[in-house]
């Protein structure tokens, strides 16, 4: 996690992120200066931004909106008050409502990003100053320091070539907190063909199989949202173990960026656990993002150690080799 202290300071109004990156200062400015980039980490995992207007100019605004899991749909603006590149800019950042104009019940704040060079890169100390202590209080009560934490810890991936931050390391799974796992893993293949194949049952069937001696019998998908989709795997000849499978409704499909479903064992009445799936594309290659809500840290720690990362990779390398050179 790149931030390393965030300070709430109830007399003086304030919360203070401390956060360091090893990219030099000019590179962490043009993350914060260009929206398309700010779209891969402005918003919490789950909550992926998209900034439909962007004035990057003393008194310009910048419109976003981010997009939950389940359809919830939350939108703000950004009101530049100075910009200082590649060291400082500020801005009040306020909410919207659905026409796009600032939402009297949550007062703007603002908020003072500066960037410093260090001797292994940048510290970034983003000040957030709030209009009254009911207001700080608010924001924090509604998440804002475990969302800000999680939200900056994407910002590695922008600031890296993509195959420079992911290429030979595998399938990587990141405990983010007690209810949520982010894994990644770099595809050699562009978006279009990786979304296909995680999406038409005959390239599924292909190389979603998990460990050698297994075979999939069941590939049911949902291609919109409400859909239901069921996959079933068994055993192949003295291959060890019991057929298995998983069930559930998509809740979001945005192709092909996105996939949003919930997902329990079948056969039992859950927990449901959410697989928000995300892919991004750079170079030829894509980036395969899932972000996993648990309904409790006892049941994220019992679906990891069945070896579903080691089965994960072992499909994910047959996806490379089976499907995307064909």
């Amino acid at each position: 996690m790149p931030v390393t202290d965030v300070t709430t300071d109830a007399d003086n109004l304030t919360m203070t992120v401390t956060a360091d990156f090893a990219a030099p200062i000019e590179r962490v400015w043009a993350a914060y200066s260009d929206p398309r980039q700010l779209e891969r980490f402005w918003g919490p995992p789950g909550w992926p931004a998209t900034f439909t207007a962007w004035d990057h100019t003393i008194g310009g605004r910048a419109n976003y909106t981010m997009n939950g899991p389940r359809g919830e749909k939350s939108s703000g603006y950004w009101e530049f008050l100075a910009i200082e590149a590649p060291h400082r800019f500020e801005v009040l950042d306020g909410f919207t409502d659905e026409q796009g104009d600032p939402n009297e019940q949550f007062p703007p704040l603002r908020m003072d990003f500066t960037f410093q060079p260090t001797a292994e890169g940048t510290r970034m100390v983003t000040t957030s100053h709030f209009v009254s202590l009911e207001s700080l209080e608010q924001v924090v009560a509604m998440g804002m320091v475990e969302g800000t934490k999680m939200a900056m810890a994407q910002l590695d991936a922008v600031l890296q070539d993509l195959r420079e931050y992911a290429q030979g390391k595998g399938t990587r799974v990141e405990l983010l907190d007690d209810t949520h796992v982010r894994i990644t893993r770099l595809v050699e293949g562009p978006r279009e063909l990786v979304w296909r194949a995680h999406t038409e049952p005959e390239l599924i069937k292909r190389w979603m199989l998990g460990p050698e001696g297994w075979e999939m019998t069941e590939c049911e998908v949902g291609l919109a949202a409400g859909d239901r989709y069921r996959n079933s795997w068994a055993p192949v000849g003295d291959t060890e173990g019991e057929p298995f499978g998983f069930e559930g409704e998509m809740l979001l499909v945005d192709a092909p960026r996105r996939a949003v479903q919930l997902e329990r064992m079948q056969g039992t009445d859950g927990p449901d656990v959410l697989n928000d799936i995300n892919f991004y594309e750079e170079d030829g290659a894509t980036l395969v993002t899932v972000l996993m809500e648990f309904p409790d840290a006892q049941t994220r720690d019992e679906i990891l150690a069945t070896g579903m990362a080691e089965g994960m990779e072992q499909s994910y390398q047959r996806l490379e080799s089976a499907v995307l050179t064909v």
